[in-house]
């Protein structure tokens, strides 16, 4: 039911001290946050990014809703109808997205709980079904993997592993930033906390402490491999000698998503705009992909 050839990985706000990093992770953000507009709506507090298997297009998740990006890098268009704050994103199949989050004032006026738990949508992104764990759990994180879903909570810090979407298994509860699982063996888990990074070998059941530096977000691809970003943008890619450094991206990371051909990561700049940035040459150098300067 979850199959996916893509990993998606969640925003996470990061700043230059780990306390800031632990502050922004428990939050989900405020509305007057500098944003990059797009029509009435903005790409602000980028959550997480994927790419839709349907078209190729880029998938942006945000504090107001999906946005699209076409291959041609073109205009960033929203999604549907909805504007839920998705703080958990990953994209599951074609046109098959999964995510997290709270609602928008429409959903609240609606009487939608205020943690959405696991919801759905089997039209890239035009609808949103409630699946799982209403008004009980807010991830942060989201993976579909190996016809499982693999989420984070953020108010209770449970790892959780489900086969349906429906029913959920706890793991174990650890403080983590992100977590990326390997591509493949279900049960080989990659996650970076505030102490360092973490990896399980039994599906986020238990986890021990390794040696890499301090990343705040992760993406693992079957081709690319596992890549992360540090809080002050620096990019890492991790080979069989161990992390390597790459280039650094111009400002504070949001989300990170590596594909077989291209990095992609969101950031918040020093003139406090949100930009999605590219690379095609292993995080050396990143280019603008899209930002809105009207």
């Amino acid at each position: 039911m979850f199959t996916t050839t893509r990993p998606v990985r969640r925003r996470l706000a990061a700043a230059t001290g780990v306390l800031t990093l632990l502050a922004l992770a428990s939050g989900c953000g405020s509305d007057d946050q500098p944003s990059s507009a797009v029509g009435d709506v903005a790409v602000a507090h980028v959550h997480g990014l994927g790419i839709n298997p349907a078209d190729d297009a880029l998938i942006v998740a945000t504090h107001n809703g999906a946005f699209r990006i076409a291959p041609d890098a073109g205009e960033a268009r929203p999604i549907g109808q909805d504007r839920q704050d998705t703080m958990g994103f990953t994209v599951a199949g074609a046109d098959h997205f999964l995510g997290s989050g709270h609602p928008d004032a429409a959903g609240r006026a609606a009487g939608q709980p205020a943690l959405l738990g696991l919801i759905e949508s089997t039209d890239a992104g035009a609808t949103w079904t409630p699946i799982s764990l209403s008004g009980e759990v807010d991830f942060h994180a989201l993976a579909a993997r190996h016809e499982q879903v693999y989420g984070w909570d953020s108010g209770t810090s449970r790892f959780m592993v489900s086969t349906d979407g429906i029913e959920w298994e706890v793991r174990s509860t650890v403080a983590i930033f992100d977590f990326a699982v390997d591509p493949g063996d279900a049960d080989h888990i990659i996650a970076s906390g505030p102490d360092g990074l973490l990896e399980s070998f039994d599906g986020g059941t238990t986890w021990d402490t390794i040696d890499g530096p301090l990343l705040v977000t992760l993406s693992w691809d079957e081709s690319a491999g596992l890549w992360g970003v540090a809080p002050d943008g620096g990019t890492h890619h991790l080979e069989t000698s161990g992390w390597v450094s790459g280039g650094t991206l111009p400002g504070q990371p949001q989300a990170l998503l590596a594909t077989a051909d291209s990095l992609y990561a969101a950031a918040f700049d020093d003139e406090e705009r949100t930009g999605i940035y590219r690379s095609t040459n292993d995080g050396e150098t990143w280019d603008l992909y899209y930002r809105d300067d009207s």
